[in-house]
């Protein structure tokens, strides 16, 4: 089970801060989530799956932005945490 956890911003869009989702892969997880929340899948992933430039995640506090796919068979999920990348100077 993960528990996936979302910044202020996006948790304004799924009504809750944190959801837990059993799984036996990242790619379970995420799928899961999708269907419990379509609403996200668009502003988190790119049409060709990959983690759009502002998003960021945190797979049990390992970084991971752009090509999600390297991650997407790993089964030790225990914590996600969903956010935007930010920049600045």
């Amino acid at each position: 089970m993960a528990r996936i956890s979302f910044t202020a911003n996006l948790a304004r869009h799924v009504d809750v801060s944190t959801i837990d989702i059993a799984g036996q892969t990242l790619k379970d997880i995420l799928d899961q989530l999708y269907s419990i929340h379509p609403q996200l899948k668009p502003y988190i992933v790119d049409e060709q799956g990959n983690l759009r430039k502002h998003i960021m995640l945190a797979i049990d506090q390992e970084l991971v932005q752009g090509d999600v796919a390297p991650y997407l068979m790993r089964t030790e999920v225990n914590r996600l945490h969903i956010m935007q990348a930010l920049s600045g100077g």
